[in-house]
C-alpha cells in the first residue's frame, strides 16, 4: 500500500456525483488511498498527465485486473511494442483518412434513418430513441458485426462496462458481463466465414487480415464495443442536454461563432464519460512525499483532471468558449483513445448538427428528471425532450 493519506468515501454518493469529493481530494490530498475502492487515486491533471506517459512505472498490463479476466487481454492492457503492434493493426479502420473517406457517410446515413423515424411533435427519450441506436448502428459498421441488433450491441457494452468497474465484486454484475462476452464471441463466430471470404475496412476485417491471433482479435473487438457504444451515446445525449440547458451557448454554436466540435470537447471535459483508468505500479516509486509499492493499483482520475482548477477557470461550469487543449478526456499518453477521431466525426460532424437541423426546436421535457450517474464511467442515463419539427 502507498504512503498516501487514507481517505474514506461514501460509494453511493461518489457514484451519484463524484465531483465534490474529487475537488476536496485535489485540494487536501491529491494522491489518496481510498479503501472503499481498494486503490490509490491520482486526482490532479499534471500528476496524471506525467504518470500516464511513464509506462515503465504506471503499467497498463494488469494480469489479474477485471478487464483481462472478463474480456481478454486487449491492447488497452498492454504496454510498449505489444500495445503499439495491436494499435497499428487497428489503425486502418480508425485513421482520419478512413473516417473521412468511408465512415462519415455511413454515420450520416444511420443518423438520417433514425431521425426520420421520430414522429413530429413527439415527446421522446433522446438517449433511448437516438443516441443509443445511432451509436449502436455506427459501432456495428465499425466492428464488422453487422449480423446483430443495435440493442445487442448496447446490452453487451453495458454488461462489460459494469463488469470491469465491478470493484465491489457483485456476482450478478459479473454474470451479466460473462453473458455479454459470450454473445460477442458467438456473433464473431457467426460472421467469420463471411469476413474471411470478403474482408472489409471494419475492425474485425483488418485485425483478421493482420494475422493477429484469434484470442487477441476477440479481445480487441470486445474492447471496441465496451467503449465504442457506451461513451459516444453518453456524449451525444450529454452534449445535447448541456446545450439545451445553456441556451445562450447553444446560440453561439448555431450562429457558427463556436463549432459543434468545441461544444463536444467542452462537454467531455466537463462530464468525462471515461472518468478513470487503472494502472499497476511496476517498481518502488515516489511522487513528492508519497511512495508506492510494486504491484499496487492506482486509479488515474481523468474526470478529476478535467476539472483541475490549476488549468481550468470555473472548472465546474460548462462553457463552449473554453480552451480545452489541456483536457485528458481521451487520455494523455500512449494509450490515447484509438477511436478518438471516429468519435469526433460521429458526434461533432454528424450527430449534433443533424439533430439540431432536423428539429425546428428541441426542448427539455419537464415531466421527468434527467438522471446522471457513475464515476469510472459517467454520463446521462436518460434525456426526455420534446421534438418539434
Amino acid at each position: 500500500m502507498s504512503t498516501a493519506p487514507r481517505i474514506d468515501i461514501d460509494p453511493a454518493a461518489f457514484w451519484a456525483d463524484p465531483y465534490p469529493m474529487l475537488a476536496k481530494l485535489r485540494q487536501e490530498a491529491p494522491i489518496a488511498f481510498v479503501p472503499q475502492l481498494g486503490s490509490t487515486l491520482l486526482t490532479r491533471r499534471d500528476d496524471i498527465s506525467i504518470s500516464e506517459k511513464q509506462i515503465d512505472v504506471f503499467s497498463s498490463h494488469q494480469p489479474a485486473g477485471l478487464m483481462n479476466r472478463l474480456m481478454g487481454h486487449n491492447m488497452m492492457r498492454k504496454d510498449g511494442e505489444a500495445h503499439q503492434a495491436e494499435r497499428r493493426a487497428m489503425f486502418p479502420t480508425v485513421s482520419p483518412k478512413t473516417v473521412r473517406a468511408h465512415w462519415t457517410a455511413l454515420f450520416q446515413a444511420h443518423a438520417d434513418r433514425i431521425i426520420d423515424a421520430i414522429a413530429p411533435g413527439s415527446r421522446i427519450d433522446l438517449m433511448r430513441d437516438f443516441a443509443l441506436p445511432f451509436s449502436g448502428e455506427c459501432l456495428k459498421s465499425i466492428t464488422g458485426l453487422t449480423n446483430i441488433r443495435y440493442q445487442d450491441m448496447d446490452a453487451w457494452s453495458q454488461g462489460m462496462i459494469e463488469g470491469i468497474a465491478n470493484y465491489g465484486g457483485d456476482p450478478a454484475v459479473e454474470a451479466r458481463c460473462h453473458a455479454a462476452t459470450s454473445g460477442i464471441d458467438a456473433a464473431i463466430d457467426d460472421i467469420l466465414p463471411v469476413m474471411r471470404e470478403r474482408p472489409d475496412q471494419s475492425i474485425l476485417g483488418v485485425l483478421l487480415a493482420s494475422g493477429m491471433p484469434m484470442d487477441s482479435v476477440r479481445a480487441n473487438v470486445k474492447l471496441a464495443i465496451s467503449g465504442g457504444q457506451n461513451e459516444p451515446r453518453k456524449a451525444i445525449a450529454g452534449t445535447v442536454w448541456a446545450l439545451l440547458s445553456h441556451p445562450d451557448q447553444l446560440a453561439l454554436v448555431r450562429s457558427g461563432e463556436v463549432s459543434w466540435l468545441q461544444a463536444f470537447e467542452e462537454y467531455v471535459r466537463w462530464i468525462s464519460p471515461i472518468g478513470m483508468s487503472p494502472r499497476r505500479i511496476t517498481k518502488p516509486w515516489s511522487i513528492r512525499d508519497v511512495s508506492f509499492e510494486t504491484d499496487e493499483r492506482v486509479f488515474l482520475m481523468f474526470g478529476s483532471a478535467n476539472r483541475d482548477e490549476q488549468h481550468f477557470e470555473r472548472a465546474d461550469q460548462f462553457d463552449v468558449r473554453r480552451d480545452t487543449s489541456k483536457s485528458v478526456a481521451f487520455g494523455a499518453g500512449p494509450h490515447f483513445c484509438a477511436g478518438a477521431f471516429a468519435s469526433r466525426a460521429m458526434i461533432a460532424d454528424v450527430a449534433l448538427p443533424t439533430l439540431f437541423a432536423s428539429a425546428n426546436k428541441l426542448e427539455l421535457a419537464d415531466d421527468e428528471p434527467v438522471r446522471i450517474g457513475g464515476w469510472a464511467f459517467r454520463g446521462l442515463q436518460n434525456l426526455p425532450v420534446r421534438w418539434l419539427h
